[in-house]
């Protein structure tokens, strides 16, 4: 398999921007403010969420480059579904971190879990790896939903 240089750096890059600027709402908040919050004892330590979010977004860049490439007509679809999760993405970060706001980060993970199996649907047309990638993915916003309305009812 031949790669493609442009789509697959264009692919990649387009998770690990969003999780770059996620990450300026995200560092600022995480002491005092996230470390004072009660979490669930399920809560994971707080160093396993750069390796996580770095992997999801590995594979969600190469699954995209999949989709891209991959033969199929009218992809637009799943363009705009993957667009907006990964704007929902950006968003949570912004709004539970950013705003302290636990409560619109919550409708807001909801949305992004909508467009996640939104963006699934539309990938497994063109390839089934490509949907494959994404099960991690959504596999993890699905905990972080929990965790994050864990966090709300414990504080």
């Amino acid at each position: 398999m031949k790669i493609k240089f442009i789509p697959f750096i264009s692919s990649l890059v387009a998770p690990f921007l969003v999780g770059g600027v996620g990450s300026f709402f995200t560092t600022p908040s995480l002491f005092p403010w996230y470390s004072s919050l009660n979490k669930p004892f399920f809560n994971p330590p707080n160093w396993i969420f750069g390796p996580v979010w770095t992997t999801l977004y590995l594979l969600m860049g190469v699954s995209l480059y999949l989709y891209w490439t991959g033969k199929g007509k009218n992809k637009k679809t799943g363009y705009n579904f993957f667009s907006i999760q990964l704007f929902l993405n950006l968003l949570w970060s912004v709004f539970f971190f950013g705003f302290k706001s636990p409560i619109l980060a919550l409708f807001i993970i909801l949305l992004m879990l909508m467009f996640i199996v939104l963006t699934m649907r539309e990938f497994r047309k063109i390839s089934q790896t490509s949907f494959y990638l994404l099960v991690p993915y959504i596999s993890w916003v699905s905990f972080a939903t929990i965790l994050n309305a864990s966090i709300i009812i414990l504080n």
